[in-house]
């Protein structure tokens, strides 16, 4: 079996952070971690935490599998450092960009930051690698778009769903993957600059 490269290495160090950081939150009150806008300025560090919180045994468990897939989709896209660097800086990208639904009073949750990964996993993808590696990646960035237009993340800031026992908020997975798009660019444009 092939030892994982260090850039898949991090990827899945941050992916165990993540999780490790929901189940240690779990027993905490919402309210002492989740986001909240009004405290963005004087709490900036709720960027982080946020992501932590989780309303429901069914949004932790649901979460933490999607933390294990995204994992496991930036290991086999062999992702380089930079690009699980690009992950972390869209951790709190993602909960900034929630100023731009200031009717989102509050919001935890794993969701928006995997979102971010996903886009980050599948623009390294379309970006480096051969023919069947860049369409792997855009049909993931095709599927991401259609769920983000699905969800209508610019209707009622909080919906809710069948089979979900808390609300969602579609605006943070907009958020999460426009964070995750943005750092992943960033990344290769470094990277295109330091090959010259």
């Amino acid at each position: 079996m092939t030892p994982l490269r260090r850039g898949a290495r991090a990827w899945l160090g941050l992916a165990a952070l993540l999780g490790a950081a929901a189940l240690l939150a779990w027993p905490v009150p919402p309210q002492a971690l989740e986001w909240q806008p009004l405290l963005a300025l004087r709490e900036p560090w709720r960027a982080f935490s946020a992501a932590a919180v989780h309303y429901s045994a069914l949004h932790l468990a649901a979460n933490l599998a999607g933390t294990a897939l995204v994992g496991a989709l930036g290991a086999m896209a062999e992702v380089p450092q930079r690009h699980a660097i690009a992950w972390l800086a869209a951790w709190p990208l993602t909960q900034f960009g929630l100023l731009l639904r200031p009717d989102l009073a509050r919001y935890g949750g794993l969701s928006g930051v995997l979102h971010a990964g996903v886009a980050v996993a599948a623009l390294h993808l379309v970006a480096a690698g051969p023919a069947r590696r860049r369409g792997v990646g855009l049909a993931i960035l095709i599927g991401l778009g259609a769920k983000l237009a699905s969800e209508a993340p610019w209707g009622p800031a909080l919906q809710q769903r069948a089979g979900w026992d808390f609300a969602i908020a579609p605006f943070a997975h907009l958020s999460g993957t426009a964070a995750g798009l943005l750092c992943a660019l960033i990344a290769l444009a470094l990277s295109f600059r330091s090959d010259d």
